[in-house]
C-alpha cells in the first residue's frame, strides 16, 4: 500500500508540474523585431522605374505649350480654322537677344488662348499657350507629389483601356503644367472709310462682297496639372472610357539591388546590416537608387561580395523635445 501510495502522490507531482493553463501557454506570433530571419547577397539586375495614373478617355481636351527659352513672348494674331488643321500651326515667338524662336500648335489642334500679355517676359518652360486637341485624347491628373517624377520624364508612356485596348503607346501632347485661363483677344474694330472729298453725304457701308467675318473663338478654361496623350489611329477609344497611364521615369542597366525587406531608410540614403565572419552584424551606410517595390538599388556603400541581413536594421525614433515633438 505504501509504494501505490508513494507512485500516485509521484504522479500527482509531475501532472501538476507538466499542466499549465491556456492563459500561460505563450501564444503564437512573429519574431520580436530586429531579429534576423534569414541573409541575402546582392545581385545584379536591369531596373525600371515607372508611376501610374488613372486616367479618362476625354473628347477635345485641352493642353498647353510652353516658352522654349526665357525672352519676352511676341503673339500672332492667330484666326479660328475653317477645318482641322494638317500642318502645325505658328502662334507666337519668344525673343532672346534679338532672335526669335518660333512657337507651334501641333496638327490637328487648334488655338485656344494666350496665357501670358503679349510682350511680357517669360521663363523657358513656361505655359504660354493653350491648345485643343480635336479628337479623343487620354487624360489623366496628376497629384502635387507626382509633378517633379514627371516633368522631365514623358517620352515613354503606355495607356491601358479598362476592358478595352492596350497597352498601346500614347504620345504627350504639351506640358503636365497647370494651365491659367487662356484669352483671345477681341479683333480690332473694322475702319469706316472716309467720305470723298467735296461730298456731303457719307457713303454708306457696304451690305455685300464684305470682307468675311471671323469665327468666335472660346477662351479656355483652367486646368490642373494633368498628362494629355493621344493613342495610335488604329486604337478604338470611347468617350469616358476609364483608363491607366504607366510612364517610366527611368531606367538603370546591370545594377546592384538587395531585397527592399534587407534595407532600412529612404530617400536616397539607407543602412544594412552586413554579416561579420563571427555572425555578428555590421550596420553600414549606403547609397539608394531606384526601385521597383521588391528591390532597391545600391548605388554606393557594398561591393557586392557581402552578406546582409534580413530584415535590415531598426533605424532609432527621432528624438523628443521636452514639449513630446521631435528634437531640433
Amino acid at each position: 500500500m505504501r509504494t501505490f501510495s508513494a507512485l500516485a502522490v509521484a504522479l500527482l507531482v509531475v501532472t501538476g508540474c507538466s499542466t499549465s493553463t491556456p492563459e500561460e501557454q505563450a501564444p503564437p506570433g512573429m519574431a520580436p523585431r530586429g531579429t534576423q530571419m534569414t541573409t541575402a547577397k546582392p545581385t545584379r539586375q536591369d531596373l525600371t522605374n515607372k508611376v501610374s495614373l488613372s486616367g479618362k478617355v476625354t473628347i477635345n481636351p485641352t493642353f498647353g505649350l510652353v516658352s522654349p527659352v526665357a525672352g519676352q513672348v511676341r503673339y500672332l494674331d492667330v484666326k479660328a480654322p475653317d477645318k482641322t488643321p494638317a500642318k502645325p500651326t505658328k502662334v507666337a515667338n519668344v525673343f532672346a537677344g534679338g532672335r526669335p524662336t518660333s512657337v507651334e500648335i501641333p496638327a490637328g489642334a487648334i488655338f485656344s488662348g494666350r496665357l501670358a500679355d503679349d510682350k511680357a517676359n517669360v521663363q523657358a518652360g513656361q505655359p504660354i499657350v493653350s491648345a485643343k486637341h480635336v479628337g479623343y485624347g487620354v487624360v489623366a491628373d496628376i497629384k502635387g507629389e507626382q509633378a517633379y517624377q514627371l516633368s522631365d520624364t514623358l517620352s515613354s508612356v503606355q495607356a491601358q483601356i479598362k476592358n478595352g485596348p492596350g497597352p498601346f503607346p500614347c504620345a504627350v501632347l504639351g506640358t503636365i503644367a497647370a494651365l491659367p485661363a487662356g484669352t483671345i483677344p477681341e479683333p480690332p474694330p473694322a475702319e469706316t472709310p472716309a467720305p470723298p472729298t467735296g461730298s456731303s453725304t457719307p457713303s454708306a457701308p457696304p451690305t455685300t462682297g464684305g470682307p468675311p467675318q471671323d469665327k468666335k473663338q472660346e477662351p479656355s478654361e483652367p486646368t490642373g496639372m494633368r498628362l494629355v496623350c493621344t493613342a495610335p489611329t488604329d486604337v478604338k477609344l470611347i468617350n469616358g472610357a476609364e483608363s491607366t497611364i504607366e510612364v517610366i521615369t527611368e531606367k538603370a542597366t546591370n545594377v546592384l539591388v538587395l531585397p527592399v525587406e534587407a534595407v532600412a531608410g529612404g530617400q536616397g540614403k539607407g543602412k544594412v546590416d552586413v554579416m561579420g565572419a563571427g555572425g555578428e552584424r555590421v550596420t553600414k551606410d549606403v547609397v539608394l537608387g531606384l526601385t521597383d517595390g521588391k528591390v532597391v538599388q545600391i548605388k554606393s556603400g557594398l561591393t557586392g561580395d557581402e552578406t546582409v541581413a534580413v530584415p535590415g536594421p531598426n533605424l532609432p525614433p527621432a528624438p523628443q523635445d521636452a514639449q513630446g515633438g521631435p528634437g531640433k
